[in-house]
């Protein structure tokens, strides 16, 4: 693999790990009971925020001209669909959060409120692991390197 790319992909590692973590918070929040109320609310908010950002640097990074997705695709095409989704992917997910976001802005006045925002949030938490099973398999089958399942 050339030296440069490599680096680059030093770069989507460690990119990989900060998403872990921010969705590691967001977990995190969403688990702490929602009786702790404006609590609960912020750290949820803050978790929230923290991932888009971190969805958006990862879209960034890797649909980059000559990025992860093109290269991989370059190197195997039989990849192709495995990549489309998993773009299309990102874009979805940065509009949940958004959504997400929305709701905390609009307020959660009833309890039902919280609980489908709760809801909403996790399944969304759900789906980005899986998101990233998929991503670590993509970078093996198309480089055979290991992107870290720990990050």
């Amino acid at each position: 693999m050339d030296p440069e790319f490599a680096a680059y992909l030093e770069r989507v590692r460690a990119h990989r790990a900060e998403l872990g973590e921010s969705l590691a918070a967001l977990d995190a929040a969403l688990a702490l009971p929602v009786g702790l109320g404006a609590l609960w609310r912020r750290r949820v908010r803050a978790a929230l925020t923290e991932l888009e950002h971190d969805l958006r640097d990862h879209r960034s990074i890797t649909e980059e001209p000559g990025g992860l997705y093109a290269d991989a695709v370059a190197r195997a095409p039989r990849l192709a669909s495995v990549s489309k989704l998993q773009m299309d992917e990102h874009l979805d997910f940065v509009e949940v959060v958004q959504r997400l976001l929305g709701e905390r802005d609009e307020g959660l006045e009833s309890a039902e409120a919280v609980a489908a925002h709760r809801e909403a949030a996790t399944e969304l938490v759900g789906r980005i692991v899986r998101h990233r099973q998929r991503g670590a398999d993509l970078i093996y089958e198309a480089y055979e390197v290991d992107i870290g399942g720990s990050g």
